[in-house]
């Protein structure tokens, strides 16, 4: 499978340069993120994707978006993709607004507020990438999927703290798979 960290957002321009939480409730992607996730799709278009899975957070969606509709591939929102909630950053949108923002989608699986209440701790994130890790590895078509997630984790999952729109290959398999850079984006 392929792990894709979200377009630059509202959060990260702020963040990268004071490391401080801004107070940004579920931000978007910047003009940077857009355009960071667009060539992001081109650089995948030939891989063979079927699938998108992507966390309910809008950067996240906002990148599968553009990837989506670049690959022309469907989406699929998956909460255990998300954020760990250790900022503001990571309160999401609750599935009425995501609705209304993305109609096409299918978000009856997740609860009104999907995301977690509290800061999770790293032991519960490397559950929750597990529980992940071991779902698409049972699927029979992971070698087609992509995965648009946080820094969080991939971080959890493969070790590796990667800046926006890396893509990481991954053999979800083998629980200690070593991640493979397809595309690593340099910072600004």
């Amino acid at each position: 499978m392929l792990l894709i960290r979200h377009g630059q957002s509202e959060f990260n321009v702020v963040y990268s340069v004071t490391r401080r939480d801004p107070g940004i409730r579920d931000p978007r992607l910047t003009a940077e993120g857009r355009a960071q996730a667009g060539e992001t799709a081109k650089a995948l278009a030939g891989q063979g994707l079927a699938r998108l899975i992507a966390s309910p957070y809008t950067r996240a969606l906002e990148t599968a978006e553009i990837v989506a509709e670049t690959l022309g591939v469907p989406i699929e929102v998956d909460s255990r993709v998300g954020e760990r909630a250790a900022f503001t950053c990571d309160v999401g949108s609750p599935i009425a607004a995501l609705r209304t923002r993305w109609p096409q989608l299918t978000l009856d699986h997740l609860e009104e507020n999907w995301w977690p209440e509290l800061e999770e701790s790293e032991a519960a994130l490397d559950r929750r990438c597990e529980t992940f890790r071991c779902a698409i590895a049972a699927a029979v078509d992971w070698q087609n999927i992509a995965v648009v997630t946080h820094w969080g984790f991939i971080r959890s999952l493969t070790g590796l703290t990667v800046p926006n729109c890396a893509v990481l290959r991954v053999d979800p398999r083998r629980r200690e798979s070593p991640a493979i850079p397809v595309l690593m984006p340099s910072l600004p």
